[in-house]
């Protein structure tokens, strides 16, 4: 009996399964869907290439500095890089007095508690405190952004479709709505046309509006291509910073793994030898 209610039971989602199925079918044919603006005009993330890429990839350290200058000079009015303290900096070249002056002169200070009054206060950073959020919460980010709050750049490279070379691409895809871009999708006020972004229009503003925004200190020309292309680098950087000792670890695992199965060969081989020797023997007698 219960196994017969077992097939019913199953018979019927099965049934459900088809007929749900057919129904899908139906609409699709029926109401094909239809390209939004969004897909229309939305476009991949440009080809560009960081020396970080790659299974022997590594950091250029002159280029995470002048990225962090960048983040410094130009994101971190709005965007906070909540996971990154200023003695990491160490890790892309700085040394720790360098380290010590970049926390000591941030221009917001770090949050603290008065330990006369009790009551909030703020102080100078040092070395081991994360960098300050540019806002207190989210809702003073939003209201000094429009209503959008702009994202913590931490993970940024990790947590967006295309990684780095999104970020690139969107920090220099800024540029005039197209002729042809449908009225609903017309950047509205305190909106900016890029077809990089999901829905084309983001609130940020240009970030890096014109050359030179930065003057960096080993001479390079900051363009506005090489700034978004440096400061992407850095993210990739704040995002993994580990990435340079993973490489390594992974060629010296894939050593290992060769090495073990050169030697498992050869002891299978010394083993198995006299076996097949003996069984050779046998047959010959036989």
């Amino acid at each position: 009996m219960v196994r017969i209610i077992g097939i019913l039971i199953g018979l019927f989602f099965s049934g459900w399964l088809l007929v749900s199925f057919g129904m899908g079918a139906k609409e699709y044919i029926t109401n094909p869907p239809v390209e939004t603006a969004e897909h229309a005009f939305h476009k991949e993330a440009k080809d560009v290439s960081f020396t970080s890429d790659g299974p022997l990839g590594k950091f250029d350290r002159q280029q995470l500095q002048r990225g962090f200058q960048v983040y410094k000079e130009v994101c971190a009015a709005c965007h906070s890089l909540r996971l990154v303290a200023f003695r990491n900096l160490e890790e892309i070249g700085y040394n720790e007095d360098e380290v010590k002056a970049i926390a000591a002169n941030w221009p917001i200070q770090t949050p603290d508690v008065d330990p006369a009054t009790g009551e909030m206060s703020t102080r100078a950073s040092v070395a081991a405190d994360k960098l300050p959020k540019p806002f207190a919460n989210d809702v003073a980010a939003g209201a000094a952004n429009n209503n959008a709050i702009p994202p913590d750049l931490s993970l940024i490279t990790k947590a967006r479709e295309g990684g780095a070379p999104y970020i690139y691409s969107l920090l220099t895809g800024y540029q005039a709505p197209p002729a042809d871009l449908p009225k609903a999708n017309q950047p509205g006020p305190g909106l900016h046309y890029n077809p990089y972004f999901a829905n084309l229009n983001l609130a940020m503003a240009p970030p890096l509006a014109a050359a030179d925004m930065v003057s960096y200190s080993d001479g390079t020309k900051a363009s506005i291509d090489q700034m978004a292309k440096d400061v992407s680098a850095f993210l990739i950087w704040s995002a993994e910073p580990k990435l340079e000792e993973r490489h390594q670890a992974g060629w010296a695992v894939l050593a290992f793994l060769l090495i073990a199965t050169i030697l498992a060969y050869l002891s299978y081989r010394t083993i198995w030898a006299d076996v097949k020797a003996e069984k050779k023997k046998k047959s010959a007698e036989a």
